[in-house]
């Protein structure tokens, strides 16, 4: 008996076709939700994420200079190491940098808008 052949039986056990799911109902469309924070909560949120973007690129420029100085003092550290977090906080800095220009971009075409 082949394999393909003992596939066959199972196949027919299987349901024509699958249900398909129903999506959510949507709120009406001036009904809030209460997942929904106010504005001001989310200026908050928005401070501590950018906060802690700030924060991140920080500690990976400390450990790449780290790594750097353990490799030029001859301790344990190796080169490849050193370039490579050298290179992983050159990118979340200018990660870090292109979003901040987006945002700067994005306040100015608000201030351009007409009321």
């Amino acid at each position: 008996m082949s394999p393909v052949s003992t596939i066959g039986p199972s196949l027919s056990a299987l349901p024509a076709r699958a249900p398909v799911p129903t999506p959510p109902l949507l709120p009406p469309a001036g009904a809030r939700t209460a997942a929904a924070p106010p504005a001001a909560l989310a200026g908050e949120s928005f401070a501590r994420v950018f906060d802690q973007l700030v924060g991140s690129v920080e500690a990976r420029q400390a450990q790449a200079d780290a790594v750097t100085r353990s490799v030029l003092l001859g301790d344990q550290g190796q080169l490849h190491q050193s370039v490579i977090a050298m290179q992983e906080a050159s990118v979340a800095f200018s990660l870090m940098v292109e979003v901040r220009n987006k945002l700067i971009d994005s306040y100015q075409e608000l201030m351009r808008l007409p009321v």
